[in-house]
């Protein structure tokens, strides 16, 4: 048997209910139709223009149907060949051309309506994927408030208890002390908290403090030693504070770890993140604080602090100071980037909050500085 490419599919009383592969060629006169199947007599078919049906069809009538009354029975042709159907074009007679056009024309239209159809879907798809990266932020939010506090504190307190492990803690004495009172007097005045601070004292001529996930909280001596007064240091725990009740640390962790894990946790499935945020370790101490973010923490601690009664002014002349004086080279800065704008955006809220005469701390400034050493 002559091997070929079959380009129609033929139905008919002798094919098979899935019809039978055939070749179909254009001839001047109409139609010569080969055919694959073993109930044919292997000799191809012809059929002239004028025994020709054509119209429309196909599964999603982006087809040509070709009918004929044969000696074996009614046959359908199906063409979707794009040659076969421009031959048939411009070989067919003018008494068949208006129902050729016809059909074709109907082809053409379901084609176009197909492609517009599927450029929409990927164009949906894409916007999808597109406003879900650029809404990512709101996302993060979402994912962030299905995670439980205790996970958070579980993650904190691991990176936590390691890094302290590396270093020389203070235990005891003025500084620990005045440190405490500090905290005391501002965690009584966040309203619901579900955290349960934990401030420590570490001692490095490193000027900085940082907080992680859960509550857990580390100045440094350095800190301590350039600050000029305790309701500076109490300005700089503050916006620390407030990075951990904004879950700030726990939404950067979050966003790192990638849309699609954050899309999970959105819609549930918060066991992958738990192992992911296990892996995470030291990286911890490397993430940054977005300029939002460290807005967020300076204004609602500049709050925190009036609430507790601590001098506010303290916070914005502790970063005036130390940007003025080092240049923006010290380490608390290069993280918590100081600007002129920042600081006139506290001045502005300090100035809008409700007049609160402050209390003095207990403790003795110049003593605590004097007994961290020189």
């Amino acid at each position: 048997m002559t091997q070929f490419s079959p380009n129609a599919l033929c139905f008919g009383d002798e094919f098979p209910a899935a019809g039978a592969p055939c070749l179909v060629h254009i001839e001047e006169h109409g139609l010569t139709v080969a055919f694959v199947s073993d109930t044919t007599d292997g000799q191809p078919e012809s059929v002239p223009f004028t025994s020709l049906t054509v119209s429309a069809g196909g599964l999603d009538h982006d087809q040509l149907v070709v009918k004929w009354a044969g000696q074996k029975g009614e046959r359908t042709l199906y063409l979707k060949n794009p040659d076969v159907i421009r031959a048939f074009r411009q070989s067919a007679p003018d008494y068949v051309s208006h129902s050729f056009e016809q059909a074709a024309e109907r082809v053409r239209q379901v084609r176009h309506r197909g492609r517009l159809v599927w450029s929409l879907v990927g164009g949906m798809f894409l916007a999808t994927v597109l406003g879900l990266w650029f809404q990512s932020d709101l996302l993060v939010e979402i994912a962030v408030s299905r995670i439980p506090v205790e996970w958070e504190q579980k993650l904190g307190e691991s990176a936590y208890r390691d890094f302290l492990s590396h270093q020389e803690v203070m235990k005891e004495g003025s500084a620990v002390a005045a440190l405490a009172e500090m905290t005391q007097r501002m965690t009584t005045q966040i309203p619901d908290n579900p955290y349960k601070f934990e401030v420590t004292v570490v001692k490095s001529d490193v000027v900085n403090a940082f907080a992680l996930p859960g509550g857990y909280v580390v100045v440094f001596t350095g800190l301590m030693k350039k600050a000029a007064s305790g309701e500076e240091v109490a300005g700089v725990l503050s916006h620390e504070l407030n990075h951990v009740l904004q879950r700030h640390g726990l939404e950067r962790i979050v966003k790192s770890l990638g849309l699609m894990t954050v899309t999970a946790i959105v819609f549930g499935n918060q066991q992958g993140l738990v192992g992911m945020m296990k892996q995470l370790g030291v990286e911890l101490f490397t993430l940054k604080f977005g300029r939002e973010q460290e807005t967020e923490a300076d204004l609602t601690g500049l709050q925190l602090l009036q609430r507790a009664k601590i001098d506010p002014s303290g916070m914005i002349t502790f970063f005036e100071r130390l940007s003025e004086k080092d240049q923006g080279r010290m380490e608390w800065l290069s993280t918590h980037p100081m600007s002129a704008d920042r600081a006139e955006r506290l001045k502005a809220e300090l100035a809008a909050l409700p007049k609160k005469s402050p209390e003095p701390f207990t403790f003795d400034w110049k003593q605590v500085q004097t007994s961290l050493g020189p």
